[in-house]
């Protein structure tokens, strides 16, 4: 049997560069190497492309740009060649892929750039495409759409980098303390702030503008945060629903990646009955974001029970202790076997 063979993009140049390290290396370790030939390619802090032939354990440690190991590379974008461009010194050298799978967090590489690059080339994108890409990483579309699906929000407002400090204030009181500060296009919680009282707006608002020029305001729910990881193009599976356990604050980058005050439960400590609520809210907005492949989608619930959409992360975490593999695991797949399900769901997704 002829191997498929996989592309693996991992880094990239935003904040979450060193997640995507963590996440690809645990990838590169569960794919069945049996099944399917692996194409390692590394994106730079800065933005450059390598071939990766090193160890996959060198990889969360930043080690992997050593030169010994890198050959500079490109996506050729020409959808009659659906292959990879090594540059040697002296030749160029084409490497045919059957599909590639970016494990790269958020922009320039979550957001829908990279799955328009794979696009032209007619390379099959393993997991959401441009549309539910671009969609899902900006905050405030994606609760239109949930909205205009059924599925509630919190209640906000969106500013740019010239804002009126003044109207901002006002509009903020009218919201209501407390509210998160948010940039619009940004994950793993880089530059959100819980805000109390209006003397620490500002301030907030200063934060969220290094990772984006555009800025989310929006109401505190008061209720406990649920993840629900989903499968599929077609027929749909999800993984059982996780629950966050936060010891005060909010779940920031440092929790969610050192779960130091923090716990995570799956199954999450809610009925059966409100789980399987939860989980088809979740295949409601995937369906309604056009998501395909797998994504995990965040949600609130109040003490009154009611289901409030968050987000949408299209490349979440995928550590071994990541909470999608978790939430899989929990509903009795492996990682390995979610690795193989969701390459399937790829190989089958011909780019026309």
């Amino acid at each position: 049997m002829i191997r498929k063979n996989i592309l693996v993009i991992f880094g990239g140049c935003s904040p979450e560069h060193g997640v995507s390290l963590q996440s690809a290396q645990s990838v590169l370790e569960h794919i069945d190497r049996e099944k399917y030939a692996v194409t390692m390619l590394g994106i730079s802090r800065n933005g450059k492309w390598y071939r990766y032939d090193g160890p996959v354990s060198e990889i969360s440690s930043g080690r992997w740009q050593d030169r010994r190991w890198c050959t500079p590379a490109a996506i050729l974008p020409d959808r009659g060649e659906g292959a990879l461009a090594l540059f040697h010194d002296t030749a160029v050298e084409r490497v045919k892929i059957d599909a590639a799978l970016p494990i790269l967090h958020g922009k320039n590489g979550e957001d829908g750039t990279v799955q328009g690059l794979l696009e032209l080339a007619g390379i099959p994108c393993i997991g959401c495409g441009v549309l539910s890409s671009a969609l899902c990483m900006d905050k405030a579309r994606s609760h239109l759409l949930a909205e205009a699906g059924g599925v509630p929000c919190a209640k906000g407002f969106t500013i740019e980098r010239d804002f009126n400090a003044e109207s901002l204030l006002s509009a903020a009181k009218e919201l209501g303390y407390p509210l998160f500060v948010k940039p619009l296009r940004a994950g793993s919680s880089f530059g959100i702030s819980r805000v109390s009282a209006p003397e620490h707006l500002l301030n907030a608002v200063s934060a969220a503008l290094e990772y984006d020029d555009n800025v989310i305001i929006e109401q505190a729910i008061d209720g406990v945060e649920l993840g629900c990881a989903v499968i599929g193009s077609g027929t749909l599976i999800t993984g059982e629903v996780d629950e966050i356990e936060l010891s005060g604050g909010f779940f920031d980058f440092e929790e969610k990646y050192t779960l130091k005050s923090s716990r995570v439960h799956v199954p999450a400590r809610i009925s059966n009955e409100k789980a399987l609520e939860v989980k088809e809210t979740a295949k409601r907005v995937y369906r309604v974001m056009g998501c395909s492949g797998f994504a995990r989608v965040d949600m609130f619930l109040t003490k009154d029970g009611e289901i409030y959409f968050n987000e949408v992360n299209t490349i979440p975490g995928f550590t071994v202790h990541s909470r999608f593999p978790g939430m899989m695991a929990a509903a009795g797949m492996d990682f390995a076997s979610v690795l193989e399900r969701i390459i399937e769901e790829g190989l089958k997704c011909s780019v026309k």
